[in-house]
């Protein structure tokens, strides 16, 4: 029997990658339209977007609503270390402001932010159990859409995280700078050491689940390709929770690692 030649839908994707691979299509450069893709391979338009739905679920290509499809400026995961990235000198490096910052940088990216949205609201009911608050008490929120471009062209950027930082009101009282766009070098967390609330001790839990409308839009990404939320605790050395930060991520660009010391 002879080797079944492949359907037309990962044989012209596989082809796609290649080029992307060899460079011919770089990260961020544009990619054919659906229609001049449907002409250039003979196919259905149907058939041309199920290309790009499969390279993008492979993490190599995003598109924009009403702009078109582009190569991923992150070809490969972000390596999110959860042991050393909330560490000062992590967070603060080479004048980064905060761990994603950093992150980015070392992959030779730019983190290009949207303005955070900052206000005072109710924050959700587990959030609110965390911190223990009442649920109708309003705590400080940082609401941040978190894209990323290339130091030598910042006019395709690439959404890459949706994170939500919840702070108590008593403490945001306390720190004024985290009602500020900008949190200083070290970010939020060095703020709160500051003002006294250093965190010593942190805590993630993470889930893998559908995204929600809003969060599939903010990404860029299909409704049906599922997200990493990562909730995570920020503890003082009396043990109160005094952030908590809800980080969405797109599976295909994120890789976690931890590591611990156990006892023998």
């Amino acid at each position: 029997m002879g080797k079944r030649e492949p359907g037309k839908v990962p044989r012209i994707a596989a082809s796609i990658a290649a080029k992307i691979e060899r460079g011919v299509y770089p990260p961020g450069s544009a990619l054919p339209s659906v229609p001049d893709l449907q002409a250039a391979e003979g196919i259905a338009y149907q058939t041309a977007r199920d290309v790009y739905g499969l390279l993008e679920d492979q993490g190599l290509v995003f598109s924009r609503r009403g702009k078109g499809t582009y190569v991923s400026l992150v070809l490969g995961k972000v390596l999110r270390d959860g042991t050393s990235r909330y560490l000062p000198t992590a967070r603060s490096e080479g004048g980064a402001v905060g761990a994603f910052d950093a992150e980015i940088r070392r992959l030779g990216l730019v983190y290009k932010p949207l303005p955070t949205v900052i206000a005072r609201e109710r924050p959700p009911k587990r959030v609110a159990d965390l911190l223990g608050l009442h649920h109708a008490t309003k705590a400080l929120k940082r609401e941040r859409v978190m894209p990323v471009t290339r130091p030598d062209n910042d006019d395709v950027s690439e959404v890459v995280q949706l994170a939500t930082s919840w702070f108590p009101p008593d403490i945001a009282d306390q720190c004024p700078q985290l009602e500020q766009q900008n949190t200083g070098p070290g970010g939020s967390k060095s703020r709160l050491a500051e003002a006294g609330y250093a965190q010593v001790r942190l805590r993630e839990e993470i889930e893998v689940r559908a995204p929600s409308e809003a969060e599939a839009a903010g990404l860029g990404i299909p409704a049906e390709q599922a997200v990493l939320e990562i909730t995570h605790q920020g503890l003082t050395a009396e043990g109160r929770i005094v952030e908590v930060c809800l980080h969405v991520m797109p599976r295909t660009k994120w890789r976690l690692a931890y590591e611990w010391v156990i006892g023998s």
